[in-house]
């Protein structure tokens, strides 16, 4: 080989250091179609493109593309032998577009164009992926900036005060101005400050670990305290929570000076409702069973709180849904219900006269329906027989009709006394209340109407 001298690449060689230098290589002839076609083997991405030699060029290239490629074209070849790059967007016959950066090469035999070009592809999806990222950070940032803002603006109006401590420091994370009010210092100052030191009489660990208790105890009373610069007696209620992965602690706090009144109402409650002998029922609004005392478990002959807690108070009445329904209709109407007797049924198939009493307590989110239940069974016993046996109808003793009237006449006279009691007890279980009165007898509202008037009953209950 002679100095000086460039070696001669033999043809099949250059091909292949063309196909492998580039994704995709175009040979382009003066006229604008496709003379020749070279992808790189080790770039699956296009497939196989040997239909398109012979192709005009505008048939491969996007309407704007091939007008770049057109304006860019007499700069190939200049007197500085620069290459010419550029972006252009391909279309196969089905026009799906992609994006190829070329490299155009005047060849001087014969004025053709090679086109070099690297697939764009995957950095546009890289591109993609970065912008989506972006817009997910900053829709993310939105929503906490907003989420920042509602949780200020609470705390700023909230008329309770309140104090969040972490409970790995034992220090105030936050405080809203009526908290920093009642303990008497300005808010910046307490913020970090050890929530024990800020009551009298507490030290760190005791108070920390009384605080994580009462806050998982669901009979625990309220902590009373003495607040050490404002001497404000005050009581706390804790509700623990975990956020990033750390237990922070709400401090409800009130001020104490009815603390010692209202341990002792909470006491005496709890008392009431652990020791009293009357059962008490707290459901919720559809009549499910919240939780319930020992006193009414006895009277249902029931093993423990688990068995009924979950089940529909209409399981335990003897009329099932139909008393139910008298009770949550007139207590979400009336706010209350006094003295509604009825018949429990007890787990092993018993039954036992009982009177309920009972309280729709809805000023809260989660409504309850508080019932207190009496056992009426002595009560029953001693009950005078009910004023229809004593009517011009009904007036005569059933054995006193015995031998004065036939078996078919009396059968027919005391059927329409019991006809009319059991009218007049349905329509004073339910105060009065027909159709509920009419669901409990089995009957249609018309055929009550019926037997309202043939009784007399329609005026007796004032219309």
């Amino acid at each position: 080989m002679n100095a000086g001298k460039i070696p001669l690449i033999a043809p099949d060689l250059l091909t292949d250091i063309l196909a492998t230098a580039s994704d995709v290589a175009l040979l382009v002839s003066p006229q604008r179609r496709i003379l020749s076609v070279l992808v790189n083997p080790m770039h699956r991405a296009f497939g196989q493109l040997a239909d398109w030699e012979g192709l005009p060029l505008a048939e491969v290239l996007a309407s704007e593309s091939l007008a770049k490629y057109e304006a860019r074209l007499p700069d190939v070849g200049n007197v500085l032998h620069q290459p010419v790059a550029m972006e252009l967007n391909h279309r196969d016959r089905e026009n799906w577009p992609y994006p190829v950066r070329y490299t155009l090469h005047r060849v001087s035999h014969d004025d053709s164009v090679l086109m070099l070009g690297h697939d764009l592809r995957p950095v546009a999806e890289v591109q993609q992926q970065l912008v989506a990222a972006q817009l997910a950070l900053e829709r993310d940032y939105e929503s906490q900036r907003e989420m920042d803002t509602r949780y200020r603006v609470l705390m700023e109006i909230s008329r309770d005060p309140v104090v969040m401590v972490s409970m790995s420091t034992g220090r105030i994370a936050d405080l809203n101005p009526a908290a920093a009010l009642v303990l008497g210092a300005p808010r910046a100052e307490l913020l970090g400050a050890a929530i024990a030191q800020e009551f009298e009489g507490r030290r760190r660990g005791e108070f920390l670990e009384a605080l994580s208790s009462l806050a998982v105890s669901e009979r625990a009373a309220p902590i009373e305290l003495m607040a050490r610069r404002s001497q404000r007696r005050l009581i706390l209620i804790p509700t623990v929570f975990r956020a990033a992965g750390e237990r922070i602690v709400v401090c409800q706090l009130d001020v104490g000076d009815k603390a010692a009144l209202t341990d002792d109402l909470s006491d005496s409650m709890g008392r009431l409702y652990h020791e009293g002998v009357d059962g008490i029922v707290f459901t919720d609004g559809e009549g499910v069973i919240r939780s319930a005392n020992e006193a009414f478990l006895n009277l249902i002959d029931a093993a423990n709180i688990a068995t009924v807690r979950g089940r529909s108070v209409a399981d335990y009445l003897v009329r099932g849904s139909v008393d139910l329904r008298v009770l949550l209709d007139t207590v979400k109407r009336t706010g209350h219900l006094r003295m509604y007797s009825t018949r429990l049924a007890t787990d092993f198939s018993g039954q036992i006269a009982a009177e309920i009493s009972a309280s729709w307590l809805n000023d809260r989110p989660n409504p309850v329906l508080a019932l207190v239940i009496r056992d009426a069974s002595r009560v029953e016993s001693m009950r005078r027989p009910p004023t229809g046996m004593t009517g011009e109808d009904g007036s005569r003793n059933v054995m006193e009709l015995v031998g004065a009237s036939t078996l078919k006449e009396i059968v027919a006279e005391t059927t329409d006394v019991i006809e009319r009691m059991c009218i007049e007890t349905a329509l004073e279980l339910t105060r009065n209340n027909r159709v509920a009165a009419a669901d409990m007898l089995s009957l249609s509202r018309q055929s009550l109407y019926v037997k309202l008037r043939k009784y007399g009953l329609i005026n007796k209950d004032g219309e």
